[in-house]
């Protein structure tokens, strides 16, 4: 604004002479009245003031942030921290991750239930008497395990090669035969199965372990509750034949879970 007044003022203080630059020396140019530009009007002075004064507004420091107006910002490292932080809230705001998994480790929470100090309890008297027998440390140690494996390869894989021939052989007599023998193995395996879990606990508690907290405790309690609901669909099978399909379906899924409890197993035998 003290532009705009100063240079009014040059316009009209001399008529002989016409200044567009301050007035020193070099800046003053002798001219005629009629080859100088016309001196602005009062209209036309307070329209280049206000043209001014607008330029002055569009370029002023002062800014909006999330609809508030801050205050005027002198240094540069002051800006640079300023958006910073906007960047840091903005990613704050819009940066949430959805991560969707799953994990078997809930299932090792059957180890909290309070069976397991009732299984201690009742196995104690056993397992001193076991101790007591001074047996070899090899014999108690993968005992249960060479006999489950029998159990499960021998009467399991051949009860299951049993059913997978009442379903696809032809063979009249082939075919009853397997429905003869196939349901005394498969209940032999998970009469075996259900007598081997005490020996496994025996075996733990002997060498001071603890049970039902490892994955192959978890996946053997799975399977025997399994094989209880496998034993209980043939005698549905007249009503509802479409159980057969889920007969077999199921009986390959748990012979499945059972190669992975016996894996299971043997990485726990060798654990200690």
């Amino acid at each position: 604004m003290a532009l705009v007044n100063a240079s009014s003022v040059a316009f009209s203080a001399q008529s002989s002479t016409c200044s567009f630059l301050p007035s020193n020396s070099f800046s003053r140019f002798p001219l005629n009245s009629s080859s100088c530009l016309p001196v602005p009007s009062e209209s036309k002075r307070y329209s280049l003031v206000a043209t001014i004064s607008s330029k002055r507004v569009l370029f002023s420091h002062h800014f909006a942030v999330h609809k508030n107006i801050s205050e005027p910002i002198d240094d540069a490292a002051d800006q640079e921290d300023l958006l910073e932080r906007e960047k840091e809230e903005s990613s704050t705001h819009n940066s949430e991750t959805l991560l969707y998994s799953f994990t078997p480790v809930p299932l090792l929470f059957v180890a909290a239930l309070p069976g397991a100090a009732t299984v201690r309890s009742l196995f104690g008297p056993f397992v001193e008497l076991v101790k007591s027998w001074n047996l070899p440390d090899w014999l108690v140690h993968w005992g249960h395990p060479g006999n489950m494996a029998v159990v499960l390869f021998a009467m399991g894989g051949y009860g299951s090669y049993l059913g997978f021939r009442i379903r696809v052989s032809d063979d009249v007599e082939e075919k009853a035969k397997a429905k003869d023998l196939h349901p005394k193995l498969v209940g032999g395996m998970f009469f075996f199965f259900a007598l081997g879990a005490t020996g496994g606990i025996t075996s733990l508690l002997t060498s001071d372990k603890p049970i039902f907290e490892s994955p192959h405790a978890v996946t053997g309690i799975i399977g025997l509750a399994l094989l209880t609901l496998q034993s209980i669909l043939p005698a549905l099978f007249e009503g509802n034949p479409g159980l057969r399909n889920v007969h077999g379906i199921l009986g390959s899924g748990i012979m499945t879970l059972f190669l992975v409890h016996a894996a299971l197993g043997l990485q726990l035998g060798l654990s200690y």
